[in-house]
This record gives C-alpha cells, sequence and structure tokens, in this order.
C-alpha cells in the first residue's frame, strides 16, 4: 500500500515562517499558529516542506490503509492562507455563511487575510473539526 507523502518533519516551524515573503502573510501565519496551539495544545510542525501541522491522528479505512495525519494545519501559499479543515464542510453551512471572505476545496479553506474573516467563527469551526476527527478515530 501507498504511503502517505505528508508527513511531520523535524524543519523548523518558525524558519518556515520567516521565509514567507509577504509580510501580512508572515503576520496572519503567526497568529494562525498560536490560535492552533490553543486549540490543540499542541506545538506546530512542518508536515512536509510547506504545511504547518498541529497534532495528530491515526487514520484506518475499511481498505486496510492506514497511518497518521495532523489534526489540523494550515499552509501560507502565495495566492492564499490555506487551512486544513479535516473533517470536511459538508457540516458546516452556518459557520460558513458567517465566516466573511474565502473560497473552500474538499478540506481546505482558502483564505486571503485574516482581517476578512471573524476569527471566532474560524475557531468555532476548527475546534469542531478537531472534536470530530478525534471521535471518528479514537
Amino acid at each position: 500500500m501507498a504511503e502517505n507523502k505528508t508527513k511531520a518533519t523535524t524543519a523548523s516551524v518558525s524558519q518556515f515562517i520567516d521565509q514567507v515573503e509577504n509580510e501580512q502573510k508572515r503576520n496572519d501565519a503567526k497568529t494562525l499558529v498560536d490560535l492552533f496551539e490553543k486549540l490543540t495544545s499542541e506545538k506546530g510542525k512542518m508536515w512536509g516542506p510547506s504545511i504547518i501541522g498541529f497534532g495528530q491522528y491515526h487514520y484506518k479505512y475499511k481498505s486496510g490503509r492506514e497511518g497518521d495525519f495532523m489534526l489540523a494545519g494550515f499552509s501560507p501559499r502565495k495566492t492564499a492562507l490555506t487551512l486544513y479543515i479535516m473533517a470536511g464542510f459538508s457540516r458546516y453551512d452556518e459557520y460558513l455563511s458567517k465566516l466573511g471572505k474565502f473560497k473552500t476545496g474538499k478540506s481546505c479553506l482558502y483564505i486571503k487575510k485574516l482581517a476578512d474573516i471573524d476569527m471566532n467563527v474560524l475557531e468555532s469551526m476548527i475546534m469542531d473539526s478537531i472534536q470530530t476527527i478525534q471521535k471518528k478515530y479514537q
């Protein structure tokens, strides 16, 4: 079976953030580190070369595939801050209606800058996702 391409590394989160060119994105990344650390009670780790992940869970699918992945995380990409909401978005219509300016992918929330969104709504959504994943994979 194939292994996950994205794994926790020993690379420095602070050095990675310091290399983010856009000052606004760099400051937003520092704010997100503080938020995710508060919500997960875990220090951030680099997952692959560009994702900052917090916490970890072990999954096992009916197919037999299993592995470890971050509970929540984000990446300060050039076009947007990409937040990984591991529970997906099908259950979050109410949160999303109040969040502000964003786009979504399957489990990705794309935000240009934190000033565009309601941080309290974001915090609630991340916490709900963390709890959902913890329950599902305990």
